[in-house]
This record gives structure tokens, C-alpha cells and sequence, in this order.
């Protein structure tokens, strides 16, 4: 499973894979309960490749916090997402310290923790992600 093909929709919990694509939408599967139905084009859906968190000085693709959060982890689960505000505030500065607590809010944090969560638990390759973004900041440097 790639990032690429993991998505969030608005208003529904929970995080689907692209199974396919039909014409009306495509055909996800839930990464929690494994069911297939279809998403129409009129659903907001949001790639999680295509998710950045606003730092003080760029904005950091959501794929490197999630790696930061795994090599924190150890590949574990990191706090509940349901934890107070102070708490997910307090993990998320450790994970990405200089993320801007102005356009950064608590309900983003808990969407991103649940989301890791939820991959960590659908056993989602991070070292195949940690070796994509590694190949990407190298033909980045190379350029």
C-alpha cells in the first residue's frame, strides 16, 4: 500500500484505499473493517500524500510527520487520539517542534494522530515511505 493511495473523506472516520476507479469515482476499501463501496465524485476526498502541516518557515508533507512519528515510535502506535488537548499538543511539538500553533489546531492534530494510528495498525510499510522521501531529497539535492 502506497500513500498515494490512501485517502481521508470528509465525513467519514477512518482511512480507505483506492481499490480502483469506476466513472463516477473510484472504489475504496476501509483500512478498519476491509469493506468496499464506492465514492462519488461529489465527496470531498483528500489524498494523504497531498496533506501538508504548517510549520513557522514551509509547509511539511504529512508522509514526514508520519515517518517522524513512526521512528519515535518505534513503529508503535503513538498516544490516543482522543487524549486531552495539552497532551496531543505537547506529542505533536516532539514529533514536528516548529509546526505553527496559529493555523495548527488541536482538531488537526487529533485527525493526524488517528490517522498514523490507523496505518500503524493496517501495517503500513513506513521504511518503504522513509525510502521513497530518502530518493526524492536526493534528486532534489542532485538538481
Amino acid at each position: 500500500m502506497k500513500l498515494e493511495k490512501v485517502i481521508a473523506i470528509s465525513g467519514k472516520p477512518g482511512l480507505y484505499q483506492v481499490i480502483s476507479q469506476s466513472k463516477t469515482g473510484v472504489i475504496v476499501e476501509s483500512l478498519s473493517d476491509k469493506k468496499r463501496f464506492p465514492v462519488l465524485s461529489l465527496h470531498n476526498v483528500s489524498t494523504l500524500n497531498d496533506i501538508a502541516i504548517y510549520t513557522y518557515e514551509k509547509e511539511v508533507p504529512l508522509r514526514e510527520v508520519f515517518l517522524s512519528m513512526n521512528e519515535k515510535e518505534n513503529g508503535k502506535t503513538s498516544v490516543d487520539a482522543k487524549a486531552g488537548k495539552q497532551e496531543l499538543m505537547s506529542y505533536f511539538s516532539e514529533v514536528l517542534p516548529d509546526y505553527d500553533e496559529d493555523r495548527v489546531y488541536a482538531s488537526n492534530i487529533k485527525k493526524v494522530i488517528a490517522w498514523y494510528n490507523s496505518l500503524v495498525d493496517s501495517d503500513f510499510d513506513f521504511k518503504a515511505l522513509k525510502e521513497e522521501i530518502e530518493k526524492e531529497k536526493a534528486e532534489e539535492s542532485a538538481e
